[in-house]
């Protein structure tokens, strides 16, 4: 067997085969920081439009009359939401960042 033929074992086909990896293949920081960043930018995202776009130009004032009709939504739930963002977002920094890989990985 030559040198450019691989075992079976070595590449995993994922996806039916649309997707391949080669085992032992570490994954790329930048890949693993933009998860971490788009888990941010859901933050972000919730503070900034929590009530909806009132800013907006064409439907800012659409959507303030909305707000006025069905209340401003609870922080209580907005709370929750962002305390579940920001633990998905920290156990994102901690697996894909901080933790040393493991043979398994």
């Amino acid at each position: 067997m030559s040198e450019d033929q691989k075992k079976p074992d070595e590449i995993h086909e994922m996806a039916g085969g649309w997707i391949t990896e080669r085992a032992g293949t570490p994954i790329p920081t930048f890949l693993k920081m933009a998860y971490v960043c788009f888990a941010l930018f859901g933050l972000v995202y919730l503070r900034n439009y929590w009530r909806g776009e009132v800013d907006n130009a064409s439907r800012g004032a659409l959507v303030q009359e909305f707000n006025v009709a069905t209340g401003d939504p609870g922080s209580l739930i907005f709370g929750i939401i962002a305390v579940a963002l920001a633990l998905f977002a920290a156990g994102l920094w901690y697996y894909a960042i901080v933790r040393k890989p493991t043979n398994e990985d």
